[in-house]
C-alpha cells in the first residue's frame, strides 16, 4: 500500500489530443534499434490505466528481485494534457518548448506531434530537434551567448531566428549568420523566481538604442523582443513589467527602421490558474505582432513519478537512496522546500513521523535529496519511496558520478497519443 505523507500527492490525468504530425521515422528508428536506451514500444495504458499504476506495477516486480534500480514512469498522456491546458489558458502564443527542460527522445517526439515549437540553446539541442523532421521555422536559438561554430551550424540547416544581448552577440551573428532574424533579449524583474536568470542575460533599457543602432550598421534584421522572468515565477506582475519594457523597445526597433513583429514572453510559467501573462493591453492583436513563449517546466514538472530503493540506514534518521543529486535529482537542491516522497510501505497503524536526512548513493557526503530533514516512518533496507512531478530538469541534469547511473525512464501513453504517434510518418 502507498502510504502518502502530508501534502504530497500523485496526479493522474488523460488527455484529448490535437495537432500536426511531423517526421517521426527515423526516431522511430532509432528507438527500436539495437543497444538503445529507450524502449522499443511505449508502455500501453489501457482504459482507466494510469502512469501511477504503472509505478506500482513495475515496484512489485522489482520488489522480487535483487536488482532494485531507481527508475522513472513519463506519463505522455500528461504531457499532452498540459500542452491543451497552455493552448486553452493562452491561445494566441504559440508555445516553443524549452528543449534543456527535458530533452528525452519520447518528449520531443509528442510534442513534434503536436505541433510546438522549440526552444534550442546549443548545436546538439538544434540536431535533436532537426533530426525529427521539425521545420527550421519552428524553432528559436535563444541562447543570448552562443558558440560561433553553433551559429554556423543554425545558418546552414536554415535556422534563423536567434537572440541576442550584446554587440558582442552581434557581431558573431554578422560574421557567421547575417541573415538571421533576431529577437533582442532585455533584462526582467526576476525576484520572484525560485530560480532568477537576469545576472547572466538580458540588455537594459538605456543598452537598446545602442544595440539596435549596432545591429543596422552591421545590416542585420532585428525582428522582436524577448525577456526571461525566471524558472518557476511566482507572481503575473513579473511579466506585466517585461512587456510594458517589451513595448518600449519595440518603439525604439520601429523608430531605428526595423520592422518588429515578434514577442517572446520567455519561460517561468507556474501552472497555477491566474497567473497567466496578459499581453494584450500593450500588444493588441490587430497589430499583428506574433506571440511566443518557451514554457519548459510547465510542460514537463508533472509528467513524470520516479520510484528509487533504501540500500542503507541507521539510527532511523538516515537513509541512503539508490539515487541521487548526481543523478536525477539535482535540482532538488535548488528548490526552496525540501520534497516529501510518498512510502510504499503497508502499515498496521498509522506510523509515527521522525525528522530523516536522505542521501544518494555516492560516495560525496554532499549527495543528499535537500538541507533540511524530512518527516518519514521508521523504514528499512528494501522499501520503496516514490518521487512525483520530477520531469523537469532532472534527467537533463544527471551524471553517472562514481558509477551510479540516472533512473531508467519508462514511457507510458494511452491509446489516443498513441495513435497520433503511429500515424505520424
Amino acid at each position: 500500500m502507498a502510504t502518502r505523507m502530508p501534502g504530497v500527492c500523485l496526479e493522474e490525468a488523460s488527455a484529448e489530443v490535437s495537432g500536426t504530425s511531423t517526421h517521426l521515422g527515423g526516431l522511430k528508428e532509432s528507438l527500436r534499434s539495437p543497444g538503445s536506451p529507450w524502449p522499443a514500444e511505449l508502455i500501453a495504458l489501457g482504459p482507466g490505466g494510469s502512469a501511477r499504476q504503472e509505478v506500482l506495477r513495475k515496484i512489485q516486480e522489482l520488489s522480487d528481485s535483487v536488482h532494485r534500480d531507481p527508475f522513472m514512469v513519463a506519463d505522455l498522456d500528461m504531457l499532452a494534457s498540459r500542452h491543451a491546458t497552455f493552448r486553452q489558458a493562452l491561445p494566441r502564443v504559440w508555445p516553443f518548448y524549452a528543449v534543456k527542460c527535458n530533452s528525452s527522445p519520447w518528449v520531443l517526439c509528442v510534442l513534434a506531434a503536436l505541433g510546438t515549437g522549440f526552444d534550442c540553446a546549443s548545436q546538439v539541442e538544434l540536431e535533436q530537434v532537426l533530426s525529427l523532421g521539425v521545420a527550421p521555422s519552428r524553432i528559436i536559438f535563444a541562447n543570448p551567448c552562443k558558440a560561433s561554430a553553433h551559429i554556423q551550424y543554425a545558418a546552414h540547416r536554415g535556422v534563423k531566428l536567434l537572440t541576442f544581448d550584446s554587440e558582442e552577440e552581434l557581431t558573431k551573428v554578422a560574421k557567421h549568420h547575417p541573415e538571421a532574424r533576431l529577437v533582442l533579449r532585455i533584462l526582467a524583474e526576476d525576484s520572484k523566481s525560485r530560480f532568477p536568470l537576469n545576472t547572466k542575460f538580458g540588455a537594459s533599457l538605456e543598452a537598446c538604442g545602442h544595440l539596435l543602432t549596432r545591429a543596422g550598421d552591421l545590416g542585420l534584421a532585428v525582428v522582436g523582443v524577448s525577456f526571461h522572468v525566471g524558472s518557476d515565477c511566482q507572481t503575473p506582475q513579473s511579466f506585466a513589467q517585461a512587456i510594458a519594457d517589451c513595448r518600449r523597445v519595440f518603439e525604439m526597433g520601429r523608430g531605428a527602421g526595423y520592422h518588429m513583429s515578434l514577442l517572446d514572453l520567455g519561460g517561468g510559467f507556474p501552472g497555477a490558474e491566474g497567473s497567466e501573462p496578459v499581453f494584450e493591453e500593450d500588444f493588441p492583436e490587430d497589430t499583428g505582432v506574433e506571440v511566443i513563449a518557451e514554457p519548459g517546466r510547465f510542460y514537463m514538472a508533472s509528467v513524470c513519478t520516479a520510484a528509487v530503493n533504501i540500500i542503507g540506514g541507521h539510527r532511523r534518521l538516515l537513509y541512503y537512496l539508490n539515487e541521487g543529486q548526481y543523478g536525477s535529482f539535482r535540482i532538488f537542491l535548488r528548490e526552496p522546500t525540501p520534497r516529501t516522497p510518498i512510502v510504499v510501505k503497508e502499515f498496521l497503524s498509522e506510523p509515527h513521523l521522525f525528522p530523516c536526512t536522505l542521501y544518494g548513493p555516492t560516495c560525496d557526503a554532499f549527495d543528499r535529496l535537500s538541507l533540511e530533514e524530512v518527516w518519514l516512518p521508521e523504514l528499512d533496507v528494501g522499501d520503496w519511496l516514490i518521487f512525483p512531478s520530477v520531469g523537469a530538469y532532472t534527467c537533463s541534469m544527471s551524471s553517472t558520478f562514481n558509477g551510479f547511473p540516472p533512473a531508467y525512464v519508462c514511457y507510458a501513453t494511452g491509446p489516443q497519443l498513441r495513435s497520433l504517434l503511429e500515424m505520424a510518418p
